[in-house]
């Protein structure tokens, strides 16, 4: 996929430049102050700020955050962004939040138009949310001259590098919680991965197409056909024995105590999955020693409680010892990657959880045919 980009424009002497960013980062009180506490997002846009203001470019940043009803959540304002953005770079204007405007998010073109007026060119450089139809991602390409920035443009090209051309063996791996979330991935890498690994919540589904009991357990029971049709490809791998506890206890982050049950093949009623057990955890890593190119995306379990977070941490372990070019495709994986200080020890980090995994699933995104559809973008 070629991207349009700013390398094609040359000098932006007196030119006033629009960046679409994501900077929704984690924010905390510290002493008694609003600031940022994980700044990655906005330092990985500080190069191409320099780059065009080398080139003589007035830069305007603009980015959503959160998820505010109205201009009035002022609590969604960007004002601790915006004092990290200038330590970090002075010189770039940030907007306010692009999401106290409904129009962002309804992909109103006059919202659009009126973002772009009175700027030369535009630079999307938000993976994270090119596959939105808002305004900010949409409309600009229609108006002015536009391109991908470089770290978006990075991000595309190594996530269809591993989906069209991976060196195999080829592991994918799955979790997190709702299997409708990623059932059409899963179809997808069943045909483009040698082995397709299958953990968290979604498993029991699939628990649920090979007739096994799961308690209370979730599943999806509108999925349970496809789960089988995929369980028939011989490809897929899911979870042989589980942590569980009873669905009337008390479990979370801050609350509980109780010591898991390990359950194999079936779960009894009135008990709910957790996290993968042992036999699994020890499966699983005998797939990714064998692989060459591991695609991961989904805890294993709910790894944010201590009691359930060995399985996700396990395979995260042995992602990041693997020799195998890893792709971690961002949301809960990144989150659960960084939590055990693996981030430096992977190939690659994604910013963007559900635009990775639908640029992966689809192999295109609406905000990058916007920008190759511009009407200033060479044929």
């Amino acid at each position: 996929m070629k991207l349009p980009s700013i390398d094609r424009w040359g000098s932006l002497t007196g030119k006033r430049v629009l960046v679409r960013v994501d900077f929704n980062v984690p924010v905390d009180t510290v002493n008694g102050v609003l600031t940022v506490v994980d700044d990655f997002r906005i330092r990985a846009a500080v190069p191409l700020f320099h780059e065009l203001m080398s080139r003589g470019a007035q830069v305007v940043a603009c980015t959503h955050f959160g998820r505010p009803k109205s201009a009035e959540d002022v609590e969604f304002s960007v004002a601790p962004l915006r004092r990290r953005l200038e330590e970090l770079c002075p010189d770039v204007e940030l907007l306010e939040n692009l999401r106290f405007n409904p129009g962002e998010v309804a992909n109103d073109f006059e919202f659009g138009r009126s973002l772009i007026e009175g700027f030369d060119y535009y630079v999307n450089e938000a993976f994270g949310v090119s596959h939105r139809k808002h305004a900010s991602i949409m409309v600009p390409p229609q108006l002015v001259p536009s391109a991908a920035g470089p770290n978006l443009d990075h991000e595309v090209a190594v996530l269809l590098g591993v989906l069209h051309d991976p060196v195999r063996p080829f592991v994918a791996i799955f979790g997190g919680a709702k299997v409708a979330d990623k059932i059409d991935l899963i179809k997808v890498m069943a045909e483009k991965a040698d082995t397709v690994v299958v953990g968290g919540g979604m498993a029991y589904t699939f628990w649920c197409a090979e007739g096994r009991t799961i308690g209370t357990s979730l599943c999806d029971e509108s999925r349970i056909d496809i789960c089988r049709e995929l369980m028939r490809t011989g490809k897929v791998l899911i979870s042989h024995d589980v942590q569980a506890l009873p669905s009337d206890a008390p479990f979370g982050a801050k609350g509980g105590n109780e010591t898991p049950t390990i359950c194999e093949e079936n779960i009894p009623d009135g008990w709910q999955a957790l996290d993968i057990g042992p036999r699994t955890v020890a499966a699983f890593q005998d797939v990714i020693d064998s692989a060459k190119t591991i695609l991961w995306n989904g805890p294993m379990g709910v790894f944010e409680d201590s009691r359930f977070s060995g399985g996700t941490e396990a395979i995260a372990r042995e992602v990041a010892a693997s020799a195998a070019t890893s792709i971690v495709g961002g949301g809960d994986s990144a989150s659960a990657i960084k939590k055990f200080g693996l981030q430096n020890e992977v190939s690659y980090v994604s910013t963007g959880g559900g635009a990775s995994m639908e640029l992966v699933e689809r192999g295109d995104l609406c905000g990058l045919r916007a920008l190759r559809e511009s009407p200033w973008t060479p044929s």
